[in-house]
């Protein structure tokens, strides 16, 4: 009798489904988009949470790997003038440029002078010559084009493929705001189906477990990781550019380039590409005011010619412009606080007859204490004081953001929760690509099937639109990945059975 009726149940015509409410639909298209997204973009995502979680502790790290060229045995009591240690620095590099130096914090710190290397691009970086200031001696150099920490940002920050490695990496980061958002949406309709009592299919228990793992590690880092991106995406070369022409534009940056009647006028972020030695992100599009040369000093002193420029084309300094050491005593008094234990002072030398002196103040925590100025080379003259006085609300919300992204605005503290954050795009991606690979049937991809209703469709396509206008990289990508869809896979029988 058993046996009949398991037969009979066997051979019995499969049902039609019923039909499909709206709500079933919509969720279906947005399981769909969260389906493929994340199996595109998975890889990329997994690269620079594991990149971004090492160059969280790149401070620490450098100062243990390089301990031996940073500090001193024995302090210096008094220090040698910056000009001669920048000459002892070229000594070593006979015609090389300097790009910048950045004078010690402590009497027991070397003189870091950063010389031209051969390395272009958003992360340039060049040779770094450790100097004793009390003895104007070199102490080491260090190619920082080659070391591990470089190598590790080149990969996050472009994938060590130059422009096209950063649009990589910024769809990327785009397409993890959508899979955030629809991810969101699937936990809270599954949710809802639960709380109504509708049937939640069984699964096995491996699975089972893969699922919850990863719907904690989204609802519980969700937050967090939302940051991290957005926090990111203003290094990005085209989101990134967009915002500062944004803040550019509604006045929240002072000086404009309106300021200044010939266009071609260069923006402190043009100056260098060292991520050690260069503007904040809110000062890179500040126009740099020449210097004025008619005061300088044409009868042929040379006595600046120690002293190199940080551009390529030029070596030394003009006749008549003043030695580092002056410049830097000259704005000082400007200067509004940079305490030594907690900011490092950059001075970028200038670059031809109308360079200026550029000098930053980097402190290690809040960025409201960072500051740009600009000084005539020839005169001390500081001709722009850039800081957080003048910033924008965007500019500031920016740098605030850019500080905690990397993990130094509250010590120890930021940097765990940051690291906590890669830790869950890392779990994600893991559990999400290990969820699909068990569950997927053999020759064909998995995903979800299309919705049946176009108009659902179109409302979950006209949302997933406006996050395309927000976000251009990942509209552009939305449109090829339709075009790709309605004009290849839908039309080729076996590409339609392989992704549904």
């Amino acid at each position: 009798m058993t046996s009949v009726e398991t037969r009979a149940e066997a051979t019995a015509p499969v049902p039609s489904p019923p039909p499909t409410s709206s709500a079933s639909q919509r969720y279906r298209v947005v399981w769909r988009w969260h389906f493929y997204a994340g199996l595109f973009v998975a890889p990329v995502l997994l690269v620079l949470a594991i990149t971004g979680s090492i160059y969280l502790f790149k401070e620490p790290f450098e100062e243990w790997r390089y301990q031996d060229v940073r500090t001193l045995a024995e302090p210096a009591a008094t220090a040698r003038p910056l000009s001669e240690q920048i000459t002892a620095a070229q000594q070593l590099r006979p015609g090389t440029p300097v790009m910048s130096v950045i004078p010690p914090t402590s009497p027991d710190r070397t003189t870091r002078v950063i010389l031209q290397g051969t390395d272009t691009g958003p992360f340039a970086q060049g040779i770094s010559v450790y100097v004793n200031p009390g003895t104007a001696q070199v102490v080491g150099e260090i190619d920082d084009a080659a070391t591990f920490m470089r190598v590790v940002r080149t990969i996050h920050g472009e994938l060590m493929s130059g422009t096209a490695g950063d649009r990589v990496v910024e769809i990327a980061a785009c397409w993890a705001l959508i899979l955030a958002a629809t991810g969101t949406y699937l936990w809270w309709g599954g949710r809802r189906k639960r709380v109504k009592g509708a049937p939640v299919r069984k699964m096995r228990s491996g699975r089972a477990k893969l699922r919850r793992l990863h719907v904690t590690a989204g609802i519980g880092g969700g937050a967090v990781v939302l940051f991290l991106v957005l926090s990111g995406l203003p290094w990005s070369g085209v989101w990134g550019d967009g915002l500062q022409r944004i803040e550019a534009g509604t006045g929240s940056t002072y000086p404009s380039a309106d300021d200044y009647p010939n266009t071609s006028t260069p923006l402190s972020g043009d100056l260098s590409a060292n991520p050690d030695a260069k503007v904040p992100w809110a000062a890179e599009r500040l126009p740099v005011p020449p210097s004025d040369n008619t005061s300088g000093n044409t009868s042929g002193d040379t006595s600046g010619d120690a002293h190199a420029g940080h551009g390529a084309t030029h070596g030394v300094l003009q006749p008549g412009a003043l030695p580092v050491e002056n410049a830097l005593a000259a704005a000082r008094p400007a200067i509004r606080r940079c305490p030594p234990a907690e900011c490092d002072v950059k001075v970028l030398l200038p670059d031809g007859p109308e360079g200026v002196y550029t000098i930053v103040t980097d402190p290690r925590r809040d960025p409201a204490d960072a500051q740009t100025l600009h000084v005539d080379q020839y005169s001390g003259k500081v001709l722009t004081s850039y800081g957080w006085d003048q910033y924008g609300v965007l500019a500031k919300a920016v740098e605030q953001g850019v500080a905690l992204h990397e993990g130094r605005r509250y010590g120890v503290v930021n940097l765990l929760v940051m690291l906590g954050a890669c830790l869950t795009i890392i779990t994600l991606v893991v559990t999400g690509t290990w969820m699909w690979w068990k569950r997927r049937p053999r020759g064909r991809a998995g995903a979800p099937a299309r919705a049946t209703d176009r108009r659902t469709a179109y409302g979950v396509m006209a949302i997933m639109a406006v996050l395309g206008l927000l976000f251009p990289l990942a509209g552009v990508t939305m449109i090829v990945v339709l075009l790709v869809d309605w004009l290849v896979l839908r039309r080729i029988p076996k590409l339609a059975r392989v992704f549904g």
